[in-house]
């Protein structure tokens, strides 16, 4: 679709703000000036009708004014853009008077735009009235610029000021949201007179995900009656997409300024279609995050409003937002949202990540994972996946996950925009979709039981053997296990001791003076003698030193020990094998595996002597790229030999040139 022309238009526009702006603060009056010339356009053809209403009955109720509209909006203003550069000496506070003449709900756009400030500001730079006569001269009639060209529009404008913009804050390019509501349609029955559909996006920004979902929705049932609902935390994104919403005549109290982690928003409603592009690495607890929103969130969890599967990490709340999402679906409802790679692997056996994972795979969620190609993003060159989840599956896809590369499916942009290098194309939209609809193996798509993905960690420890010599190294370890030189400096040189203080200076002189005891009579056995067997130790022990107590003759032990194959195995008073600790390892298999089998093959060929502990640690991973990794076998000797003497050609090739007096 080509916007070329509307675009340079108002790009010319910006120009005119040169100096009295900075170029990143250009979009603070480009778009809500957009906006206005929008809802101008829209009204145009109405407002004499409304204008004769109001000025005949100053309290006409908004409903009638909203009729005579033909929007769910209108203006009670003599004034529009052209209309105002009769009078430039006036010019501010006519401006003023033509926005408060907006029905509330546009207001309250231009509040959250904080647009009276620009106005203030232009008016003081010498710009309004340049700006003011420019845009009344664009054109954006809804008969001649339609609610999805203006949406390309918006897109293109807010990619160019959004350049700088933090790679969580990425803009979703249409081709990215085609691709999201291709496959969310598929596999549900959208069809039948008056039929009602409801979409959400928790995260909406500008409303394209939305418009994007409603224009698809038309296409293939014209009569359906389409409710959009969206949430977004940022005011100018909010008040963009809530201009946006109006004109296509939906209803605006559907859309909220609020944060969706904070605020649980349509508690009661559940939503046939959920598609979102979350904010990626988003902090909910911790000193990052928002004022109150982690109490909101552990509150939700532990009353089971919300967040059913546990919390993820404090530092991404990527996995918050997909709970959120699962909890409003219909149970034969559809979600497509979009993800990095974290929420796949990230997080230990035990971690809230991989127990949200464990939870959706037990559930049968997760319909689909898709990966994307990187560089699709304006402001993110990350690998990025589209999660499909549903509550109700079809027979064929039930207890079954499939995983998706579309890496490879993508063309290149002719120039860079932004980050975004590459771009779905309408074939590459069909491609992926098809391979999605198939639901078959081949070289991009895999299909595995849900359980695949379910493991269980087990502790693997070797029998505690050790092996006790005395010598000049140990000796000196003895001191620092006993007590500290610098502590007891440290507390000699305070000016006074408090009872606490001084109970810990007696305790470590007494530790001192016992370890020179025991150093001293242990001095004369350096002879390297090696005992294998700790009873025999603590016997000798017992003798040289005449101590008695069992805690520090076994602390005493433990320092002259070390791993010792040779050594006996050591016993409890059962008789039972002690397992040493400090071998401590894990490893990690599939649910369905066997451990006995495991251990046979994987483990007591290296450590004969073994043993594997449940502690009844399971949880889950998706360790998507594992399972489309391909082997590229190494360059052979004689392709490195080539390489290597062709570049010793070059280089001697170049250094000739260099030094060539002729």
């Amino acid at each position: 679709m080509d916007i070329s022309k509307e675009v340079n238009f108002i790009w010319n526009i910006a120009d005119k703000l040169r100096g009295a702006y900075t170029s990143d603060k250009y979009k603070d009056v480009i778009i809500p000036m957009v906006i206005l010339r929008r809802f101008e356009c829209a009204l145009a053809d109405t407002k004499n009708k409304v204008l004769e209403m109001y000025n005949s009955n100053k309290n006409c109720p908004a409903t009638v004014l909203k009729q005579l509209s033909g929007y769910k909006f209108y203006n009670t203003s003599k004034f529009d853009l052209k209309e105002l550069r009769n009078d430039q000496n006036n010019i501010k506070a006519n401006l003023k008077n033509y926005i408060d003449g907006f029905s509330d709900n546009i207001k309250e756009i231009f509040e959250n735009l904080e647009f009276q400030k620009q106005i203030d500001k232009m008016s003081k730079e010498n710009c309004l009235f340049s700006i003011i006569k420019a845009f009344s001269e664009l054109d954006l009639d809804p008969k001649i610029v339609p609610n999805h060209t203006m949406g390309y529009i918006f897109e293109e404008l807010i990619r160019k000021f959004s350049e700088n913009a933090e790679a969580g804050d990425h803009y979703t390019g249409r081709d990215i949201i085609a691709l999201m509501v291709d496959i969310l349609l598929f596999g549900v029955d959208i069809q039948g007179d008056n039929k009602v559909i409801s979409v959400l996006d928790q995260a909406c920004g500008t409303g394209g995900m939305l418009s994007i979902a409603n224009e698809k929705l038309k296409a293939q049932n014209n009569k359906a009656q389409i409710y959009l609902y969206g949430q977004e935390i940022n005011g100018e994104s909010y008040a963009i997409c809530k201009a946006d919403i109006l004109i296509k005549g939906q209803n605006e109290k559907n859309i909220l300024k609020t944060d969706t982690l904070k605020n649980n928003e349509f508690p009661n409603e559940k939503f046939d279609f959920i598609i979102e592009n979350p904010p990626f690495g988003t902090s909910w607890g911790g000193e990052k995050a928002k004022d109150g929103v982690e109490d909101a969130v552990k509150l939700a969890y532990e009353s089971k409003s919300r967040f059913l599967a546990g919390l993820p990490a404090k530092s991404d709340a990527q996995l918050l937002f997909l709970q959120s999402a699962l909890e409003k679906v219909k149970d034969n409802g559809k979600i497509a949202i979009i993800q990095n790679g974290s929420p796949l692997f990230s997080g230990d056996t035990t971690s809230g990540e991989s127990q949200i994972r464990r939870y959706l795979l037990e559930n049968d969620y997760i319909d689909s994972i898709i990966a994307l190609p990187t560089d699709l993003f304006y402001n993110t060159g990350i690998a990025t996946y589209i999660w499909i989840l549903r509550k109700s599956k079809p027979n064929e896809r039930k207890g079954k996950l499939a995983l998706i590369d579309a890496s490879s499916f993508y063309i290149k942009l002719r120039k860079s925009m932004g980050n975004k290098r590459n771009e779905l194309n309408e074939q590459n939209i069909a491609q992926i979709t098809q391979i999605y609809k198939d639901f078959k193996e081949n070289e991009h798509c895999k299909i595995y039981t849900n359980s695949e993905f379910i493991y269980k960690e087990y502790t693997i420890m070797t029998p505690l053997q050790k092996s006790y010599t005395i010598t000049d190294e140990s000796l000196e370890s003895l001191k620092s296990a006993f007590y500290s030189d610098t502590k007891i400096t440290e507390l000699e040189n305070k000016d006074e001791l408090t009872q606490k203080e001084q109970k810990e200076l007696s305790k470590q002189k007494e530790a001192k003076e016992l370890a020179s005891v025991i150093i001293s009579k242990l001095n004369n056995h350096k002879d390297g003698k090696k005992y294998l067997n700790k009873d025999e130790f603590i016997s000798f022990l017992k003798q040289i030193l005449d101590i008695k107590d069992t805690k520090t003759l076994d602390k005493i032990a433990k320092i002259f020990s070390r791993d010792d194959d040779e050594a006996q195995i050591q016993r409890d008073k059962k008789g039972e094998i002690i397992y040493d600790k400090d071998s401590r390892d894990s490893e990690i298999i599939n649910i369905n595996a066997n451990i006995d089998e495991y251990m046979k093959s994987e483990v007591l060929p290296h450590l004969p002597l073994a043993k594997a502990f449940d502690e009844g640690k399971i949880g889950a991973e998706i360790p998507f790229t594992r399972y489309f990794y391909k082997y590229q076998s190494p360059k052979s000797t004689d392709e490195i030999k080539l390489e290597f003497k062709n570049l010793e050609k070059e280089a001697i090739k170049l250094e000739s040139g260099i030094f060539d007096e002729n």
